[in-house]
């Protein structure tokens, strides 16, 4: 045979046989994920993070090359010695580097090659759970082992990990605190990566003050920062234990892995625009008559601004007579996996693409091809109301960290331009960096997990953002309130203690821990697991009302709750039937998860010696024990139609996938959240009775319903 031709034949197998091992190795990983992950259904659980401005979607332009291939090309590979000397060197290193360049995957990787896993785990905090499954599964593969084994994913009612073998552990933040319950200084551990910092969610601030005392204790133990964009030398200077002018004592070191390749022009409007989406559009439009072809990104706040703007840029563009034709696309975290994958995919040859998004796209993905920036200076933050107990969305300006970060999005591939419609003066009036959630959020988790790791006094610990004392206060008035605290405010003995270890919102924990002295445990842990899942209901096209009516007959007059607890019973008395859910339009997934979960919060359960039961009074002791965990959650109907908070007299509306929505309006709801868009929604309702506050937590209503009712 013809050497070339054999030489040609013998390229075609080695690509042949490696597609087929490829093939393997995934079906076997998937395999491996449903019998240990319960069929992947962790991806049904309720999002841990804004669903909005974060995303699971993890983009891989280089899929279809081998995983050493992939590496290589990945931007970290560059500086793999670099980061291993300074690990090697120095207690805590901060690393910044773009979405997409491999912080979350090769980092623990080289650590492993280099040895550090001789001297225990190195573990991985994430701010969301299918951010640890995705990254646990994905690191497998490219060691070419089972997941659970060497490589392990830690999250709530699920633990893929081996004792003794797991070498790369993710976890979520929250765990990661839990984990110091039980081990305070992290013995277990060589190296901690905390990823994903700028997101600053509640538990990272806990995190990273948490972590700042260990390593003062474990001079041997490192810490690896990773973040998109940060305030760097707030940070080094906080975990930087050198206290002299020597810089050579420092104790922490920068590493920066490789961001714009390109300059970028950045352009302010003369006057405030006094529309942004408008002034959105009309930037669009202007650039795509007169610039030269190229990718456009606009940010706006959130999900129905996005939807006005693309409607109104598709509108004015389809009337353009002649120019290069344009494909708009919106982005932001509650799309489907398959619609955010659209912005990825390079537009047809000689065509502009337009993408409207949130802040997602400044650090959760990184959109190519970006040439053009829009940028209308606001975000949308959920603030928290220390007077109501509830939370805000507001609509405020962004920081000059985030204005900085959206500047970079353009300028990847070509030298690009950011056109910012606020003037440049309104610029330097921006607060440096973006408000993380401990100054902003309900702290009533943090304080509980703090306070069972023996933090008494929150005021003096060192958080990276100190919290406001009002919402201190408002934490412990509410934990007080549970019966989490006791009168000289510490951790009751036994509810505060196990609250604390279970991982549920406190009002959840308190709701599952009394429900035997009510005589309902058992229905408590169906409600409860119920709570853990999304999307129970089924709209399939065209067949919506066909759906509808057949969902009716779970629904109760008392509430989301009870009737989720009648869907739970009726799955199980139909042991579980796929096609029992099929014909009533169930998520089939959703409900298994749902019961995987119930079995993990039974043994919770049970572990604290409590009673198990089954209510024999019908619905009404289950509704006084659910008022009993969630009173704080109180809201009656106003004369004037809408729903009013007890406390703070917050306006909110009834969701729409509630199945209160349909109904006669009762008096008194508890909710179990508040969903924001263009008005306040209330979800998860249970209809009680007003004398069932004042019965139930005197303490906290009664002197406001005597005052105001």
């Amino acid at each position: 045979m013809n050497p070339c031709l054999m030489k040609i034949s013998m390229l075609l197998l080695q690509d042949f046989l490696f597609f087929i091992q490829r093939n393997l190795v995934q079906i076997f990983q998937q395999n491996f994920i449903n019998l240990f992950a319960g069929d992947e259904n962790f991806k049904e659980d309720r999002v841990d993070t804004d669903g909005i401005n974060n995303t699971g979607f993890v983009y891989n332009p280089y899929i279809n090359q081998s995983l050493e291939r992939q590496r290589r090309k990945l931007p970290t590979f560059n500086v793999r010695n670099h980061f291993l000397y300074l690990v090697e060197q120095f207690q805590t290193v901060l690393v910044t580097g773009e979405t997409g360049s491999g912080k979350s995957t090769q980092l623990p990787q080289y650590l492993l090659e280099s040895n550090w896993g001789a001297d225990g785990i190195i573990g991985i905090s994430q701010p969301r759970r299918v951010a640890c499954t995705n990254l646990s599964a994905r690191v497998a593969e490219e060691k070419d082992c089972i997941l659970g084994e060497l490589v392990g994913y830690c999250i709530r009612f699920d633990d893929c990990t081996t004792e003794g073998v797991t070498k790369i552990k993710y976890m979520t933040e929250g765990l990661l605190v839990r984990e110091m319950m039980a081990d305070p200084l992290l013995r277990m551990y060589s190296v901690i990566i905390l990823d994903e910092v700028h997101e600053r969610t509640l538990y990272t601030d806990i995190v990273l003050g948490l972590l700042k005392k260990i390593l003062k204790r474990r001079k041997r133990l490192r810490l690896v920062v990773c973040s998109a964009t940060y305030d760097a030398n707030k940070f080094y200077n906080f975990f930087n234990f050198n206290k002299t002018d020597d810089k050579n004592n420092d104790t922490v070191a920068l590493l920066s892995v490789e961001g714009r390749n390109f300059p970028v022009d950045i352009f302010y409007i003369s006057d405030p625009v006094p529309n942004y989406v408008k002034g959105s559009v009309e930037t669009a439009v202007k650039l795509h008559k007169k610039e030269p072809l190229g990718d456009i990104l606009i940010f706006l706040t959130g999900v129905e601004e996005i939807d006005d703007c693309v409607q109104m840029l598709r509108d004015q563009l389809k009337n353009l007579k002649k120019g290069v034709p344009c494909l708009v696309l919106p982005m932001h975290g509650s799309l489907p996996n398959q619609d955010q994958l659209k912005v990825f995919q390079s537009a047809p040859l000689g065509t502009r693409k337009i993408v409207v998004a949130t802040n997602i796209a400044e650090t959760s993905v990184t959109i190519p091809n970006i040439v053009y920036v829009i940028d209308c200076g606001f975000v949308k933050l959920r603030i928290y109301n220390p007077k109501s107990y509830s939370d805000s969305l507001i609509i405020t300006a962004t920081s000059k960290a985030s204005a900085i970060q959206r500047a970079g999005r353009a300028g990847r591939t070509q030298p690009g331009k950011v056109y910012r419609l606020y003037p440049e003066e309104e610029y330097s009036k921006f607060d440096d960096t973006t408000q993380p959630e401990m100054v902003r959020t309900n702290l009533n988790s943090a304080v509980l997990s703090l306070m069972a790791l023996g933090i008494d006094n929150m005021l003096r610990f060192d958080f990276p953002s100190p919290p406001p004392s009002s919402h201190l206060v408002s934490a412990l008035n509410e934990l007080f309130a549970l019966g989490a605290l006791d009168d000289e405010g510490q951790l009751s003995d036994p509810l505060g203690k196990q609250m604390a270890e279970l991982p549920l919102i406190p009002q959840l924990s308190k709701m599952l821990l009394i429900s035997g002295d009510y005589g309902c445990s058992e229905e408590i842990m169906s409600i409860i697991s119920m709570l853990q899942v999304q999307n129970i209901f089924i709209f399939p096209s065209g067949k919506r009302m066909e759906a509808k009516i057949l969902h009716r007959k779970f629904q109760v007059s008392e509430g989301d709750l009870i009737t989720f607890l009648n869907i739970f019973s009726e799955f199980e008395d139909q042991k579980e039937q796929k096609k029992w859910c099929s014909e009533n339009f169930l998520n089939y997934r959703a409900l298994l998860r749902a019961k995987e979960m119930r079995n993990r919060i039974k043994k919770f359960y049970t572990s604290f010696n409590r009673s198990l039961n089954t209510s024999e009074g019908g619905v009404d002791p289950i509704c006084r024990c659910i008022t009993a965990g969630m009173f704080p959650n109180a809201a009656y109907l106003h004369y004037s139609g809408v729903y009013k908070t007890v406390r703070g007299n917050e306006s909110l509306y009834i969701h729409p996938s509630s199945v209160l929505y349909d109904q006669q309006q009762p008096q008194w709801v508890l909710f179990g959240e508040v969903i924001h868009t263009n008005k306040m929604y209330m979800k998860d309702l249970t209809v009680i009775e007003e004398s069932w506050l004042t019965e139930i937590a005197p303490h906290f209503y009664e002197k406001v319903i005597t005052k105001d009712f």
